[in-house]
């Protein structure tokens, strides 16, 4: 009998948005997000307010809101915990949806930035 595919888990909504971000695994910022978040196996559906968890821990790792992965990472995660029939979508194209989901398609400048120096363009 086949069984239904499991639900989405805060953890992969953030794996995911690592993944997306930081290829290769090397910046701080997403490192630490992958540990505050490495027990959230809960369905992300069942999360409260999924968009305030995910700020609040981005809040935690950059106060100042300077570390553009970090902002982006949060900003990915609470951009597929909604959409996350997108989840497997292209890295580039779902950095411009989180982008401009997130920051209305103006996003700060560090953010900018960063998005210009990986090729994406909001």
């Amino acid at each position: 009998m086949p069984t239904e595919p499991s639900p989405i888990t805060l953890f992969q909504v953030v794996q995911r948005a690592v993944e997306v971000c930081d290829p290769d695994g090397a910046d701080e910022g997403s490192i630490e997000m992958l540990r505050r978040f490495e027990d959230a196996d809960e369905p992300v559906t069942a999360v409260a307010d999924v968009e305030q968890r995910l700020a609040e821990a981005a809040g935690a790792i950059d106060p100042q809101q300077e570390d553009p992965v970090v902002q982006m990472i949060a900003a990915t995660a609470t951009y597929l915990a909604f959409r996350r029939d997108e989840l497997d979508e292209d890295p580039d194209t779902l950095l411009r949806l989180a982008a401009r989901a997130e920051y209305d398609g103006h996003p700060p400048e560090p953010v900018a930035s960063w998005l210009s120096d990986v090729g994406v363009d909001v």
